[in-house]
């Protein structure tokens, strides 16, 4: 893995980390070797993993469900 493991950041780095990895992203996916994009994909993976772990409860819009984007077809 590469970085802190996201268990140990805070919550204002794990948000950090999250805007970061979410932001260079595309670039990766379209110039990243396969290498870069297997880490790429692991750490972000852990990172919203954990960011999930921690918030269980967390606001979900419901335009962003199945059900709440049926409804604006």
């Amino acid at each position: 893995m590469t970085g802190v493991d996201p268990a140990r950041l805070d919550d204002s780095q794990l948000m950090k980390e999250l805007e970061t990895i979410h932001r260079t992203r595309h670039d990766t996916l379209l110039y990243g070797s396969n290498d870069a994009l297997r880490a790429h994909n692991d750490r972000m993976a852990g990172l919203e993993g954990e960011y999930l772990r921690r918030h269980p409860r967390r606001l979900v819009a419901p335009g962003r469900t199945r059900e709440g984007a049926r409804e604006r077809d």
